[in-house]
């Protein structure tokens, strides 16, 4: 069973202009994070997707495969599906570009939920919530799930809401959403085909289309969230981490 790892790498960030090619470590960032998709001991390949030549360009200073796709994708996901429209591939796992710290061996979790079981379609990750300021924080995505892992609901308020406790209750009751995806290649086609549903456009959620139009999203906890590179400030953070030694 093939095992691809595509990055979808705009240079447009609202927040952070440029940041996939920010490169005060010495490599680029979307450098640091195809490195890391590499170091997975199941993955076969990886490549990145963009929209942009000069991330093209980029791509070819260190060597990775890389794939111009439509300036007019909405979401990381329609980039991907046309960057593996062509391609022999079983599974495809969607790695944000932005996600340099990530440990390869929660890639190859989330690429074996799928390798383990058929009949999924979908597969992500979760994590425990670490605060109940961060389960009632709308920029955290929280998930509940059924008793074997299959998502039930995704959202920005915290859920199970606990009425004893006003709304939020313990830490612990929680599991934080964490924005790596791993799909089978015949679902990721017929996923981009599916109109933009309800919740998802409610919630701002992409994988809400998934469970409304009735997919299975299989998940699995792992022991923390990592830190994803969305503004400067957190830029700044990961090059001293990376450098200060």
């Amino acid at each position: 069973m093939k095992i691809l790892v595509v990055i979808p790498a705009r240079y447009g960030s609202s927040r952070f202009e440029g940041k996939v090619l920010a490169k005060e470590t010495g490599k680029y960032l979307v450098q640091h994070t195809f490195e890391q998709a590499l170091c997975a001991e199941h993955v076969d390949a990886a490549m990145i997707a963009t929209d942009d030549e000069r991330v093209m360009a980029a791509c070819s200073e260190f060597g990775a495969p890389c794939v111009m796709t439509s300036i007019e994708h909405q979401s990381g996901t329609d980039r991907i599906a046309e960057a593996v429209a062509d391609a022999e591939v079983d599974i495809v796992v969607n790695l944000q570009a932005d996600e340099p710290e990530i440990d390869p061996a929660y890639i190859d979790r989330v690429a074996k939920l799928l390798v383990d079981n058929p009949d999924a379609q979908m597969a992500t990750l979760l994590a425990p919530i670490e605060s109940t300021d961060d389960a009632a924080n709308s920029n955290i995505v929280k998930c509940v799930t059924d008793k074997n892992g299959r998502a039930i609901y995704f959202s920005r308020l915290p859920i199970p809401y606990n009425r004893d406790a006003a709304g939020v209750g313990q830490a612990g009751d929680y599991k934080r959403h964490l924005g790596i995806y791993a799909y089978r290649k015949d679902f990721l086609m017929t996923y981009t085909t599916l109109d933009p549903s309800f919740l998802e456009q409610a919630e701002k959620l992409e994988q809400l289309r998934v469970i409304e139009n009735g997919y299975t999203i299989l998940t699995a906890m792992v022991e923390a969230a990592w830190d994803g590179v969305d503004t400067e400030e957190q830029y700044q953070a990961f090059v001293e981490r990376i450098t200060k030694d």
